[in-house]
């Protein structure tokens, strides 16, 4: 099973596997770096096409650990680089034009990487957005990145986003996305579907929380899967998301890659619901 299965659409067309790897929390510790590093390249023979990072991640530790596995993947011929999609993104206090184009290029080096394939603003910050979509405008000219998009917008930031010269080309937005908190239903989700903009769904099994909520538990049980796959297939059920888990035992690895084919019934969402409501008003965007 390879995550092929199931796949997203930026707006320009290109394919982007619905569920990826995330590195949060990963690369900031050197006694723990040779584990996570063959965590990566595990993920990659297990069919993982999509592997989420920032420059904020250890303060480049998770850019460096993941150069590493990729290269070293790259060598022993478990993935090849056209077939991957590698997502970074800039810190706020870097997203001046010349601030945008100065961080890629750490990044790049840090992940031996000639191009980043999504390039993400990781929250807002004081420069204007204008700025930072000429930074992503000439580093795409460049060929350093493929896409550019955001992350934490909410309904507001992305209309006002949408409105700037060269905004429409957003190929995405990462926000926090969970059972347990449901707020961007109420208008997000649905403002990016309207327009086609996938949504990447970060700590989507609220950093495995979720696993112990009796709810998730009594219909993992029933299925015969674990209650983090119960969870993750919950928010894959939406066409448009895209969910990047971390995960650093082949274990979990593998249980992620499953729930991508676990479809839950009427029964199941009902449940889910009475467990945790869907939002009926306007709710601050979560973040953690």
């Amino acid at each position: 099973m390879t995550t092929a299965a199931l796949l997203r659409t930026l707006p320009d067309g290109t394919p982007i596997p619905a569920l990826g790897l995330g590195t949060w929390r990963m690369g900031e510790r050197a006694d723990q770096r040779e584990a996570e590093t063959l965590a990566v390249r595990d993920a990659l023979r297990l069919g993982y096409r999509l592997i989420d990072t920032a420059e904020m991640y250890g303060e480049g530790g998770a850019e460096t650990m993941l150069g590493t596995a990729l290269q070293q993947a790259f060598a022993a011929g478990e993935a090849r680089r056209e077939d991957l999609t590698v997502v970074s993104k800039v810190y706020p206090h870097h997203a001046s034009t010349q601030g945008v184009i100065d961080a890629c290029e750490r990044s790049l080096r840090r992940l031996k990487l000639e191009s980043i394939d999504l390039y993400l603003l990781h929250w807002r910050g004081e420069f204007p957005l204008a700025q930072t979509l000429d930074g992503f405008a000439t580093l795409q000219a460049r060929g350093l990145i493929r896409h550019w998009g955001v992350s934490n917008f909410d309904v507001d930031d992305m209309e006002e986003l949408a409105a700037l010269p060269g905004g429409s080309h957003c190929a995405a937005n990462q926000v926090y996305y969970s059972l347990s908190a449901r707020g961007i239903e109420f208008d997000l989700l649905p403002w990016q579907a309207r327009r086609r903009l996938p949504l990447m769904a970060y700590s989507p099994i609220d950093q495995g929380a979720l696993s112990g909520h009796a709810a998730v538990l009594a219909i993992a049980q029933r299925l015969g899967v674990s209650a983090a796959q119960v969870a993750l297939a919950w928010v894959l059920r939406q066409p448009e998301v895209i969910a990047i888990p971390k995960a650093v035992r082949s274990a979990h690895l593998r249980d992620n890659l499953a729930a991508t084919q676990l479809q839950l019934g009427a029964a199941d969402l009902s449940l889910l619901d009475a467990a945790f409501p869907p939002p009926r008003r306007k709710r601050s965007l979560a973040m953690i």
